[in-house]
C-alpha cells in the first residue's frame, strides 16, 4: 500500500475520539485502502485483532446485513469483552437506516467507529438527526499528481515529468489504474467499469429511475461540456433540438444525483466586484478526468478542459472553495478561495498568439487586489513573472505547496 499521507494526517488525531470518522467520495478513489492504513496503524500501536472488526458491504459476504436491526445484532456479538471495539464499515450506505445503528454503537459499546460511503447523500439527512455534533467527515479524492507520481515510482518506470503528467491527464488516478502498467484501452475498461457501477448501483437503483437512457443523456451533454457554463435550462433547450424532451426541473435531478454520487462537481460563477455568488451559468467538473475520457474516447482537443478540470480538483483537495470568476464580462477560470486567503487562476494549454496572451494575463491584470495570481500552461515556455502574474507548468504548480 502506498501511504496517502493527506488523508491519513488528517484522521490520526480523531483515532480514539468520541467522533465517528466519516470518509466519503467516488467509488474506488481509495477509500477502502485508507481504512486498511488506519487499521495498520492501530496494530503497529499494539491493538490486539480481537479488538478491531470490519465489514465491507460492497461484498457478498455481508450482503444478509441490510438493515440497521441485523447490523446492530452483528456487530455487538463480535464486541471485545471488556475492552475498546474499534469497528470499520465499508461502503456503510448499502445498509438501510445505518446512523441509526451507528448511534447505538456510540451510545452503548465502547468503540471508536470508521465508515466510508460514495454518496453524499450519506452526509444528510438522518445523519442529522442521529449523529449531529458526532462525526467528523474527511472527503477522498483520485490520487493528484504527486500521488500518481509516488504510485509510478512504486510499480513502473516512470518517465520524465512533463511526460508523466500527459500520462496523468489521460488515465486520471483511480489508484487501481496505478499498481500496474495498463495500456489506455485497459485502462478505459477498468474506468468505465467504475463509472458504470456508480450510475446503475449509487445513481439508477438507489433512486428507482425507470429513464436511464436521459439519465445517459444528461451524463453525455456534462462529460462533454467540461468547463463551460451552462444551466439545467440550457441542457434542457439542447436535449429538444435533439428531438428529445426533457423539462429543466428533471435535468436538475439528475444533474443533483450525479453530484451526490460524486461524479460531478458543481462550480458556481463569483462576482469579482461584487463579492458575491452567482447562481445561474454554472461549470461542471469530474471527479476524475478519465471518466470523460472511457465514456466519450479520447480526443487531443478535449486536452485544454481536463486541464482546468485537473486544477480544479487539486485546488478541492488542498481545502479551497472554488469559483469560476465574473469581472465585467470576462471570466477568470478560477477564485480560490480558504480562509483569508485567494488566488487567481488562468488556465490555457499554450500561448502560441499574442491576443491569447493578451486575454489570459489581461483578465488578471484588471483585477485589482494584490492576491496572488497564476497564468498555467502546458507548454516548455511556461515559467517567470509577467507584472505580477505568474507563469507556471500545470505540472509544476501542482507539485508546489506555495500556494
Amino acid at each position: 500500500m502506498i501511504y496517502r499521507k493527506l488523508y491519513m494526517e488528517k484522521i490520526l488525531p480523531f483515532i480514539d475520539t468520541p467522533f465517528v470518522k466519516i470518509l466519503t467520495g467516488v467509488r474506488r478513489c481509495g477509500k477502502s485502502t485508507i481504512l486498511n492504513m488506519l487499521k495498520e496503524k492501530l496494530r503497529e500501536n499494539k491493538i490486539p485483532e480481537e479488538q478491531i472488526i470490519s465489514y465491507n458491504f460492497d461484498s457478498l459476504e455481508y450482503e444478509d446485513i441490510d438493515t440497521a436491526s441485523k447490523l446492530y445484532r452483528e456487530v455487538k456479538s463480535r464486541l471485545a469483552k471488556g475492552k475498546k471495539t474499534y469497528i470499520f464499515l465499508d461502503e456503510v450506505q448499502e445498509i438501510d437506516n445505518w446512523e441509526k445503528a451507528v448511534n447505538s454503537f456510540m451510545v452503548e459499546f465502547d468503540a471508536d467507529i470508521y465508515v466510508t460511503g460514495s454518496n453524499s447523500r450519506m452526509m444528510s439527512g438522518e445523519i442529522s438527526t442521529y449523529l449531529t455534533g458526532r462525526y467528523v467527515s474527511f472527503r477522498i479524492y483520485p490520487l493528484s499528481f504527486e500521488e500518481y507520481l509516488d504510485f509510478r515510482k512504486e510499480y513502473a518506470q516512470p518517465a520524465e515529468l512533463y511526460t508523466e503528467f500527459k500520462r496523468y491527464i489521460r488515465m486520471g488516478g483511480f489508484p487501481a489504474l496505478q499498481q500496474k502498467e495498463y495500456t489506455q484501452e485497459e485502462a478505459y475498461t477498468v474506468v468505465k467499469d467504475i463509472y458504470n457501477s456508480t450510475i446503475f448501483t449509487d445513481i439508477v437503483k438507489r433512486n428507482q429511475i425507470r429513464k436511464v437512457d436521459q439519465l445517459e443523456r444528461v451524463v453525455k451533454y456534462t462529460f462533454d461540456n467540461v468547463g463551460q457554463t451552462f444551466s439545467a435550462l440550457t441542457l434542457s433547450k439542447y436535449l429538444k433540438s435533439q428531438n428529445r424532451q426533457m423539462d429543466p426541473e428533471t435535468v436538475y435531478s439528475y444533474l443533483n444525483k450525479l453530484e451526490n454520487a460524486y461524479i460531478l462537481h458543481r462550480c458556481s460563477r463569483y462576482d469579482i466586484k461584487g463579492k458575491e455568488i452567482l447562481k445561474t451559468q454554472e461549470k461542471f467538473y469530474l471527479a476524475d478526468s478519465a471518466l470523460r475520457f472511457a465514456v466519450l474516447g479520447y480526443h487531443e482537443d478535449m486536452v485544454s478542459s481536463s486541464l482546468e478540470n485537473i486544477v480544479y480538483m487539486e485546488l478541492l483537495r488542498r481545502g479551497y472553495d472554488v469559483y469560476v470568476g465574473r469581472l465585467d464580462g470576462a471570466e477568470i477560470d478560477f477564485v480560490a478561495v480558504q480562509k483569508d486567503e485567494k488566488i487567481y487562476i488562468q488556465i490555457c494549454e499554450r500561448i502560441e498568439r499574442e491576443e491569447t496572451g493578451r486575454r489570459e494575463y489581461g483578465n488578471l491584470l484588471s483585477i485589482s487586489d494584490n492576491y496572488p495570481k497564476y497564468v498555467l500552461r502546458m507548454d516548455e515556455m511556461a515559467g517567470g513573472n509577467y507584472e505580477g502574474i505568474k507563469t507556471m507548468h500545470v505540472a509544476d504548480f501542482l507539485l508546489s505547496n506555495q500556494y
